[in-house]
């Protein structure tokens, strides 16, 4: 950086949210804007109001008879805003852009995309990957069991992708070029947001985050395979025989029919989950749910050293070894 330069850390956040529930049931992205040089112990206290709201990503219903084609136009939409709510940012990053601090001083300020915090799906959509793919690295839903590190999903895997695509069909003949795009693993945009942002890349930006990829994965895994093999109404019953606790919540009715299940919720059950299944289960089976357990707790440490890094990796390495326990019970069937 030259002389009197400093580096704006851009954090994105955004989640599909209702934003007129009594007119109209409106559905969209609210985009929040946010920065990585503030202080953690600031940045996550909600009521500092860290997040700033940048603009509404629209979601709009296409009047296209195929659900694929109507899936694609709505990807390219987003991309195509973001593209323009984005281009000051985007400027900024390349020839940066003269600030005040908050004392007064000037500063020659660059603004990298270092994070866009988002569940799943919209991660898909933002990495421009099918369904069946990882927008983190380059496995696809056959290889989502492997025990293997695959290769990261960089910009360039991507972008040559999508020329090969463009080499067969054009963008604008939906259904071939959505067969087309099927077979390298893309949901058929062409002009990404990101693709013109300094050292910006989706293997970069991306990250897994504890509510979608840990607490919920354990909801909908973890908690599903149990009440496959015990039974849900085994589940409910032994939940409801909880003692109360100070800081968990309360399950009189069990866990089956809960609804707008939050964060809080899915710890409490995480804490209580093996407990509950402990002697109704096969040992290995419970092993698999508890190491499980484990890697997700371990892998939300704010710093990690050598002996963390060797406990994460032993949590992850038992969980594969055992995995076939969870198979042979037959608990993944509808999970």
């Amino acid at each position: 950086l030259p002389h009197s330069a400093t580096v704006l850390d851009i954090i994105f956040s955004s989640d599909k949210t209702n934003i007129s529930v009594m007119s109209g049931n409106c559905m969209a992205y609210p985009l929040l804007l946010s920065l990585a040089n503030i202080a953690p112990e600031i940045w996550s206290k909600i009521s500092l109001h860290m997040y700033l709201l940048l603009a509404l990503l629209p979601i709009l219903k296409f009047p296209h008879k195929h659900s694929h084609t109507r899936s694609l136009l709505h990807d390219r939409l987003i991309h195509g805003v973001l593209d323009e709510v984005l281009a000051l940012l985007k400027m900024a990053a390349h020839v940066g852009i003269m600030m005040n601090d908050p004392v007064g001083n000037l500063w020659y300020c660059y603004t990298p995309l270092v994070a866009y915090i988002t569940d799943t799906p919209e991660q898909s959509l933002l990495a421009c990957t099918s369904p069946k793919a990882s927008p983190f690295t380059t496995a696809t839903h056959k290889q989502f069991g492997d025990s293997v590190l695959h290769p990261p999903r960089i910009s360039t895997h991507t972008l040559l992708a999508i020329r090969q695509a463009l080499e067969k069909y054009s963008p604008h003949n939906y259904q071939a070029f959505l067969r087309a795009v099927k077979t390298l693993h893309l949901n058929g945009v062409v002009k990404l947001f990101w693709v013109d942002w300094l050292l910006s890349c989706p293997s970069l930006f991306l990250y897994p985050e504890p509510l979608h990829h840990f607490h919920q994965f354990s909801w909908d895994h973890n908690v599903k395979w149990c009440a496959e093999v015990v039974t849900a109404a085994e589940i409910n019953f032994c939940f409801s025989l909880l003692q109360p606790t100070v800081g968990y919540c309360r399950f009189e009715d069990g866990i089956s029919k809960l609804k707008q299940v939050t964060g809080c919720n899915h710890h409490s059950v995480q804490c209580y989950i093996v407990g509950v299944i402990a002697g109704n289960v096969p040992c290995l089976f419970v092993i698999t749910v508890c190491v499980l357990q484990d890697f997700h707790y371990l892998v939300q440490a704010p710093t990690f050293s050598d002996q963390s890094l060797d406990r994460l990796t032993d949590a992850l390495r038992l969980f594969h070894d055992n995995k076939d326990a969870i198979i042979q019970a037959g608990a993944q069937d509808n999970s």
